[in-house]
């Protein structure tokens, strides 16, 4: 069995999106060098620098589910079904689509976290498992299901906006050391769940 873990592009105030959802500079990162990384849609490829791209060859080529909220999933339309860091997404909602189940194959409706995570790693099988939701994220932390935490720290401060992390319910939680890969437009963390 693979590793739970998140990754999203956080500002460095701690946002993953302005209040209105658009992550501005965010993920220009992905498209700031010469060295092409592939994703699993052909349709589409990320430019990236070289250090970043060993970080983002080693995450895509490990990924076997990403874990969403169903806000994410409505804004990027379901990514047509294809996402390009996974070949399946699990998508944590109280209420599926009403969409015909053909048009998500690749898609898993779950309702609840707890549920979500379990259902992810079954597919996932010795692939890891990346929540890509903030709110999602929290409580995964909160229930003891995330093996590491992996943030892309990118040079901007938002203000205001939505959150990577919130308050968590258990008060404060410890992590490991960082690993540290620093990328141009991105320095990206990678920190282990103390247990």
């Amino acid at each position: 069995m693979g590793k739970v873990l998140s990754h999203m592009a956080m500002s460095l105030d701690g946002f993953i999106a302005n209040p209105f959802d658009d992550p501005g500079e965010l993920h220009e990162w992905y498209w700031s060098g010469g060295v092409t990384v592939p994703s699993l849609r052909e349709d589409m490829s990320f430019e990236t620098d070289e250090v970043s791209a060993g970080m983002l060859r080693d995450l895509l080529e490990h990924a076997g589910v990403i874990v969403s909220g169903r806000r994410l999933f409505d804004l990027t339309n379901g990514w047509d079904d294809r996402h390009p860091a996974a070949p399946a997404v699990v998508v944590v909602t109280h209420h599926p689509p009403d969409d015909p189940a053909e048009r998500w194959r690749n898609t898993t409706f779950v309702d609840g976290v707890e549920a979500a995570v379990a259902a992810a790693q079954v597919v996932a099988g010795d692939k890891d498992v990346i929540i890509a939701s903030p709110s999602i994220v929290n409580q995964a932390l909160e229930l003891g299901l995330v093996d590491e935490v992996c943030v892309s720290l990118v040079p901007v401060l938002f203000g205001e906006g939505i959150p990577y992390f919130t308050k968590l319910a258990l008060g404060h939680l410890l992590l490991e050391d960082p690993v540290v890969v620093h990328g141009h437009r991105a320095l990206h963390l990678r920190y282990a769940v103390r247990r």
